[in-house]
């Protein structure tokens, strides 16, 4: 036997596996699975407000959350932009976060979606985005006003700066 090649075999107990060889010892690697991608429901009615609220202003970033039961996001929360730049920036003031979060709470519904639109590029989130993703059990909607966008409502998890995109199924 070659000196070394015993510490190469790791321990494998059970699974579907197949070995590659390398010069003078073997890796037991496990077979590919494509990631599945996490699930958002939203109802139809949410859809159309959203790319409504989106259109609404078509040259400034629109802003709100969204509010839901039973894991189905039933309820649109729509917010002033506060931010000096709308057209780049979204932001909700304080005082009118704090009154979205008291009204969801009192309909007795939970936080779901925090969504905010982007007229002047892909409807992806931005570093700034990113960045400001404060709320990581919620998902992050971004919405294109542009009636030629591949998808104008695409939804992500962000969760430690890491963003996955969200399969939004209409319910």
């Amino acid at each position: 036997m070659i000196e070394g090649a015993a510490r190469c075999w790791p321990k494998v107990s059970g699974g579907a596996f197949f070995a590659v060889r390398y010069p003078f010892c073997f890796f037991i690697t496990p077979r590919y699975t494509p990631p599945v991608r996490q699930v958002i429901r939203v109802s139809n009615e949410i859809c159309l407000e959203l790319v409504k609220h989106a259109q609404k202003q078509p040259r400034e970033e629109c802003c709100g959350l969204l509010a839901g039961e039973g894991g189905v996001i039933t309820r649109v929360l729509a917010a002033r932009n506060a931010a000096e730049e709308k057209t780049k920036n979204y932001e909700i003031a304080p005082e009118e976060l704090f009154q979205l979060m008291r009204e969801t709470r009192g309909a007795g519904l939970r936080l779901m979606g925090i969504y905010h639109s982007h007229p002047n590029g892909n409807n992806e989130p931005s570093a700034r985005d990113i960045e400001r993703a404060y709320y990581p059990d919620v998902a992050y909607f971004v919405l294109s006003p542009h009636a030629d966008a591949l998808q104008r409502i695409r939804a992500f998890a962000i969760r430690e700066k890491v963003v996955n995109e969200l399969d939004i199924h209409v319910v």
